[in-house]
């Protein structure tokens, strides 16, 4: 006998899914954020979380929790969005599920069942924050976080951080590719496969880490290229963005949504982190590349593009914006959709058009504070000018 409370638990969830989502009264002409979350922890199915037999369950109580719905995956087919999220037990295992939308900033819905990975990585424990790539090469590819245990170290905290790789072609069926190897980095996080190839071979944007949190002689965001994607090996990492002192990159950056080929270069929508008296605070940049070189940075535009505000300063990891996965549509409207706090997951939507119009004209940091007021008191003598004229 199914509980009666289930039939209650569903109809709530049916309207927050059927809730029509609008844009916040945020304005910057970038973009716009929206004002409810396009995934939060009562998106996940009632029957994910509950065992609904009366019998069973007489209390009804939740038997494997969800904490939080975050750092998701993006990709657009036939018409419609796909998220491949990081879902948070409350047991704080990660895993992935697809939830899709006809619309992009509302609707979304969980497919029946989490994604299911080949587990053929001895010790690994945790696995999130995966990258979806639709490849040239006719697969879709998911780069994503494998943690396990540093056996070398007693510090019952200590963890190693790899790539791990699998491609697909439907969402559905997921095989599993030997982890990314960096011969010079003994860590990575925030990798992400770049979409075509390069001088023939498969691109990745790295992270090279000398250990889970500390980022040592890592200088930023990497470029490698490997000659086999079936047994990835980066023999060398060229830098693109990197890190700078006092600037939102200073503790550490690292590439987010796969880049978006524009006219004018490949745009990066990646994450900075500064460390603060309330420590680490993460932020979301973006800048540019070459389009036939993706490793030589061509714009660099001054300061964040999204960052925490209001409630999204909230969650289990506060002060947090991250992201993952963009969409560009057939409209090129560009979906970023990204998590706040570690908690939930949000959308903030813009155009290809601005986009470019933000990273190539945007001024560039001139990184002293007597620069920067000298960079604003122009800005203000020209529009006093203006306004003048007008």
């Amino acid at each position: 006998m199914i509980h009666e409370k289930y039939f209650e638990l569903v109809k709530e969830q049916e309207e927050l899914i059927k809730r029509p989502n609008k844009k916040s009264s945020f304005y910057n002409g970038i973009y716009d954020r929206y004002e409810y979350p396009v995934l939060t922890r009562e998106h996940a199915p009632i029957f994910w979380k509950y065992d609904i037999n009366k019998e069973t369950n007489p209390y009804f109580m939740e038997r494997l929790g969800v904490n939080a719905v975050m750092n998701s995956g993006a990709i657009y087919l036939n018409g419609k969005y796909y998220l491949v999220a990081r879902v948070e037990g409350a047991d704080r295992k990660s895993f992935f599920a697809v939830a899709e939308s006809d619309k992009g900033t509302e609707g979304f819905r969980f497919w029946d069942y989490p994604v299911v990975l080949p587990d053929t990585v001895a010790g690994e424990t945790n696995v999130y924050d995966m990258r979806l790539t639709q490849h040239e090469d006719g697969y879709i590819y998911g780069v994503f976080c494998s943690e396990s245990k540093d056996t070398k170290n007693s510090d019952l905290s200590a963890a190693v951080a790899e790539a791990g790789i699998v491609r697909t072609k439907d969402l559905k069926t997921w095989e599993r590719l030997p982890n990314l190897v960096t011969k010079r980095s003994p860590q990575q996080r925030n990798v992400v496969l770049h979409p075509e190839f390069v001088d023939g071979k498969y691109a990745f944007y790295t992270r090279p880490m000398d250990d889970f949190i500390e980022t040592g002689s890592g200088s930023g965001i990497g470029f490698g290229l490997c000659d086999d994607i079936e047994h990835a090996v980066i023999d060398e990492e060229k830098m693109t963005s990197i890190r700078r002192y006092h600037q939102i990159t200073e503790a550490k950056n690292g590439a987010g949504a796969v880049p978006i080929k524009t006219d004018r270069g490949w745009i990066h929508i990646a994450h900075g982190v500064r460390n603060t008296a309330a420590g680490l605070r993460y932020v979301i940049y973006a800048f540019a590349t070459d389009l036939n070189d993706p490793s030589k940075v061509i714009a660099e535009p001054s300061g964040l593009l999204i960052g925490p505000r209001e409630g999204e300063r909230v969650g289990d990891v506060s002060n947090v914006v991250f992201t993952n996965g963009a969409i560009v549509n057939e409209n090129n409207e560009v979906f970023i959709y990204y998590a706040s706090s570690d908690t939930r997951l949000h959308v903030a939507t813009t155009t290809i058009d601005k986009l470019i119009d933000y990273v190539f004209n945007t001024p560039v940091d001139p990184l002293r504070s007597p620069d920067c007021v000298k960079q604003r008191c122009e800005l203000i003598a020209k529009n006093l000018e203006l306004l003048k004229k007008d």
